[in-house]
């Protein structure tokens, strides 16, 4: 094993960061915090993606604009880079904005998993939220939240206001997408497809059936758009994965959320925190 493959474990700003070398690729990592897997990547396949919620968003991204046709992105949370990675390899001349709160990560991401020249990738240390706020508005065509702290989404990012704050900086016909975790009853969940239901015309959630039929707490992705959602071609992506997954939509997510209303700053919760071992890597 040579030097550039042996684990780096350093303190950050969130917690302990530790990146593993997977024996199985040459130049692939998986970042923890404290544990928690964050972010899988593949220095030399950009467009690997090993986490299925990873690859879910994906797939959003490529259902978001024809194929290949340059994007501008802002990424709400930032971890090793996994999605930046994939799209500067999917969509050459994007723009892309990630905002990532853990400063000391960012460092040991720079330093230990560089970006490669002309990606297009800007990455600054700063709150998602007051980010959100500052920026432009119609300024992005897609708008990607994978913010934990720790094993939560933090509550500024989950009250109705910063839908409304993610409406106001895409662009029309412009995408959220978001990776949320959750179990039955779905308070959560629920309210979070209240929220954006009040600020986006339109609406999908992705998600394993197992974790729809409430047998297990999991990840679900949120899409939301002011335009209809290509759900049909999402569906035959997400149903074609090692681990298949359901888009919801229309009649059948409007049932899934009945009665549930939207949640305000004041009243705004992070999500509830997963069972031991639910995001474990064993």
């Amino acid at each position: 094993m040579s030097d550039e493959q042996i684990p780096v474990i350093r303190d950050v700003d969130q917690g302990t960061a530790k990146l593993m070398p997977d024996v199985d690729r040459e130049r692939a990592w998986l970042l923890t915090v404290d544990g928690a897997p964050q972010s899988y990547v593949d220095l030399d396949d950009p467009e690997h993606l090993e986490f299925e919620y990873v690859r879910r968003l994906a797939h959003a991204l490529d259902c978001a604009a024809e194929p290949g046709l340059a994007l501008d992105l802002l990424h709400l949370g930032g971890g090793a880079l996994t999605l930046p990675r994939y799209a500067a390899a999917t969509r050459a001349g994007s723009r892309q904005t990630v905002v990532e709160f853990d400063a000391g990560l960012v460092e040991l991401v720079a330093e230990q998993l560089p970006l490669a020249a002309g990606s297009g990738v800007t990455v600054h240390a700063a709150d998602a939220r007051d980010w959100l706020a500052a920026a432009p508005a119609a300024s992005a065509d897609v708008l990607v939240a994978d913010v934990f702290g720790g094993s939560r989404v933090p509550a500024q990012l989950t009250s109705v206001e910063y839908a409304r704050e993610a409406a106001r900086v895409l662009r029309p016909g412009g995408v959220y997408a978001a990776n949320l975790a959750d179990g039955a009853p779905f308070g959560f969940l629920r309210a979070q497809l209240a929220n954006f239901g009040a600020a986006f015309a339109e609406l999908a959630l992705i998600a394993e059936p197992s974790v729809l039929r409430g047998r297990r707490f999991g990840n679900a992705v949120l899409l939301a758009s002011d335009a209809p959602l290509e759900v049909g071609a999402l569906a035959r992506r997400c149903a074609a994965d090692a681990f298949p997954a359901r888009v919801e939509y229309g009649d059948a997510l409007a049932r899934f959320m009945r009665g549930a209303v939207p949640v305000g700053d004041a009243d705004a919760a992070p999500s509830p925190a997963p069972p031991e071992g639910a995001f474990s890597l064993g």
